[in-house]
């Protein structure tokens, strides 16, 4: 009898040390989502006092607004919708995003950009214009800047796209919105980054780019090859270890102008 009623009081307390602790569990995730969600609130706020506030002044704050715009809207429709930490985190990025965009129009207008914005990891290994260039490819002329112009009027914050880095800065047109709307990029969209960037510090090269790499990637991959090849050449017989490395899609948060979170 004795044993019986200590099996049930052991019984007893492990389950309610079960709970305890699924029940502490539940209460963490509950307040990381709730901190979550504050964060993201914090910063679609923040955007959408920008964008009620300010009035683009020449084509490209005009249009680096109307781009915020769509972030803000992206944002608050993705907000709606939340229902886990990860998803509150894509409205913060949506938020961001929109607020490098009004960043870029500021500094069109020659306002104070304000205070810095945190950056993420993909755009800043995408890299970022910082010489002119005009191109001709397949008899379309298209250009880059680090600074708005009549002839540069779209802004890019910078990060990945279908799969693939878009440096940060300003340009004659969108070139990435095609592959933005249809999650991949056209075959002649090579010649135009080999030829539009080719030899820009910071920026992968077009065959990196191509595989998916970013600067910091492509740095990497030339490394090891280089050290591969000449670790390793002499006992092969001069063999080359420094070949095409092959590459996939690192992801990331490219471009969150969509409207809701679909099947997440």
């Amino acid at each position: 009898m004795t044993t019986g009623i200590v099996l049930v009081v052991v019984i007893v307390v492990v389950a309610g040390l079960i709970f305890m602790a699924a029940n502490k569990r539940a209460t963490a995730r509950r307040n990381e989502l709730e901190n979550a969600k504050a964060d993201a609130r914090r910063w679609v706020e923040r955007l959408g006092g920008q964008v009620m506030a300010l009035t683009g002044t020449d084509e490209a704050s005009k249009q680096a607004l109307a781009d915020a715009s769509e972030r803000y809207t992206a944002a608050g429709s993705q907000m709606d919708q939340v229902r886990t930490v990860e998803q509150a985190r894509l409205v913060t990025k949506t938020a961001l995003e929109g607020l490098y965009y009004v960043r870029a129009a500021r500094e069109a207008m020659g306002l104070d950009p304000g205070p810095a914005l945190p950056e993420d990891r993909e755009q800043i290994d995408a890299g970022r214009v910082t010489d002119d260039r005009r191109v001709n490819v397949e008899g379309h002329e298209y250009a880059a800047s680090a600074r708005p112009g009549s002839g540069t009027p779209y802004y890019y914050p910078g990060g990945r796209v279908a799969g693939r880095p878009v440096p940060q800065g300003w340009y004659s047109e969108p070139w990435w919105k095609p592959a933005l709307i249809a999650g991949a990029w056209g075959v002649g969209t090579f010649l135009l980054f080999d030829a539009m960037f080719s030899g820009m510090v910071g920026i992968p090269d077009a065959a990196a780019w191509e595989s998916g790499y970013d600067a910091g990637q492509a740095d990497a991959m030339a490394d090891t090859g280089g050290d591969a090849g000449g670790d390793m050449g002499g006992d092969m017989g001069g063999g080359d270890m420094g070949g095409d490395w092959g590459g996939g899609d690192g992801g990331g948060w490219g471009d969150f102008g969509g409207g809701d979170f679909g099947d997440f």
